[in-house]
């Protein structure tokens, strides 16, 4: 079940750390084996892998019980309580170690330095610094012996944090982390005006009350959007600009293929996903060694002891591989021909609606066992690569009366919400009867419902001038 959720490139690194610790494992057959007179093609099972047949070797029939420590007899490769270890991801500068670096540009005692390291350890990774002043007068008596007060604290956050590159770090806030950004650039009048906007009137710029905005600085409305145009330019996370240690969600593996060939839909699995394991051939050859052995010493009793459970290991590793396989294979097929309509045509108004429990009753597996390989799995189809879990949606009633996907009217939701005039956005009750001049008759909860979905934030904040 665990390699059944594993995407390809973290089954690929799964796979590469159990070949690491099991060396009974080989990733390819040995090219010499074809020449070998000791070995032929019954030496290999139907998957190409060498048949090891270590039952020849009764363990119990040379070795009692009070001979072999407990710990011998337990394979350490597997734990029902074993977690997933996340994909690495290449090294480099991180954030706070460019700040740190920074810091070297600057002309500190030991007291400052200690203190400018200790606030830069101390920003999230969006490069705000999210304590109180206090806290951290606190913790620098505690933890580095540094006696202070909040005004050298503050001073240092001012004239040395928030004046490193990226501009907009050590803020505390969005208001300040913005109004670093703008004070940094040249001045203009749609510059001056956004920072006295963000000064002085921030509620009101984040409600988006144009109209007071207007009023208050007697401004006309080219003026003010001027000046957001500024706002929206800037980065409200600076922090997230510089790590190159992010994890990189543009470059996607998928695990499918699926391509129309000669009017019919052909679905392949990712080859990363189908290795070709064996059983190592130097461990069958030692274990054949303890066999035509007359003499058994008490390290030949423990090595073969190793041996026999890194073969089961290994054997048990290449079936549950092959499993794997299979279920992938059987899940996304019939995923496939439930939405033939839309592969054949890429028409996403043709997606039925599907659940879990739809796909689940077809290949008569669990429903776990089906969300396990959608959640985390993507598709090439000739329409771009897609997140299978979004193919599943729940249905609801037509005006017609016919079952449509949810996913086909949160369509046509985005769809309105695009094209509606910014000047004056849709409420949730002119969405509703929208969508229902399409024929969805829904109520307006569920259209909020679906709004929030689709991070489609509320009319008011949806306003433009």
């Amino acid at each position: 079940m665990k390699l059944i959720q594993l995407p390809t490139q973290a089954f690929e690194q799964k796979l590469k750390q159990e070949i690491e610790e099991n060396p009974a494992l080989d990733i390819e057959r040995d090219s010499d084996h074809d020449h070998d007179d000791d070995f032929n093609d019954d030496d290999y099972d139907d998957l190409g892998n060498e048949s090891i047949e270590t039952d020849e070797i009764n363990i119990d029939e040379y070795l009692s019980d009070d001979e072999i420590p407990q710990y011998k007899l337990q394979a350490n490769n597997y734990s029902a309580d074993d977690e997933e270890s996340q994909i690495p991801y290449a090294g480099g500068v991180s954030f706070h170690q460019n700040l740190k670096s920074q810091l070297n540009t600057f002309s500190l005692n030991d007291q400052k330095l200690t203190i400018a390291e200790f606030l830069v350890g101390s920003l999230d990774d969006s490069g705000y610094l999210r304590r109180e002043i206090l806290d951290l007068v606190d913790d620098l008596a505690f933890t580095q012996n540094i006696y202070t007060d909040e005004n050298e604290v503050e001073d240092i956050l001012v004239t040395i944090i928030q004046t490193m590159d990226p501009i907009g770090v050590g803020a505390r806030d969005l208001n300040e982390c913005l109004t670093l950004q703008l004070e940094n650039k040249p001045k203009t009048k749609s510059i001056s005006l956004a920072i006295e906007i963000l000064n002085k009137s921030f509620d009101h710029f984040v409600k988006k009350h144009y109209k007071k905005l207007i009023a208050k600085y007697n401004i006309s409305e080219g003026d003010l959007r001027d000046a957001i145009s500024e706002i929206e330019k800037l980065n409200p996370k600076p922090g997230g600009t510089y790590t190159v240690t992010s994890k990189i969600t543009d470059q996607i593996v998928p695990d499918f293929t699926i391509q129309i060939v000669d009017g019919n839909l052909d679905l392949n699995l990712n080859s990363r996903n189908a290795p070709e394991l064996n059983v190592s051939r130097e461990y069958n050859n030692m274990l054949k060694g303890y066999q035509e052995s007359k003499e058994k010493s008490k390290s030949q009793k423990d090595a073969v002891l190793f041996i026999k459970q890194k073969l089961d290991a290994a054997k048990w590793f290449i079936d549950a591989i092959k499993q794997r396989q299979q279920t992938l294979l059987l899940t996304m097929n019939s995923i496939m021909e439930y939405q033939k309509d839309y592969f054949m045509t890429g028409d996403e108004r043709k997606l039925k609606p599907m659940i879990l429990k739809d796909i689940a009753d077809h290949i008569e597996m669990d429903i776990s066992t089906v969300s396990r390989v959608a959640n985390s799995k993507y598709v090439a189809t000739p329409y771009g690569t897609k997140l299978i879990k979004d193919f599943f949606s729940e249905s609801m009633k037509n005006d017609q009366g016919e079952d449509v996907s949810t996913k086909e009217i949160k369509n046509i939701l985005k769809n309105v919400v695009s094209d509606e005039d910014k000047r004056k956005p849709l409420t949730d009750d002119k969405l509703m009867q929208k969508l229902k001049d399409e024929g969805y008759i829904i109520a307006r909860r569920t259209v909020a419902k679906y709004r929030e979905q689709l991070d489609i934030p509320v009319a008011r904040l949806r306003k433009e001038i």
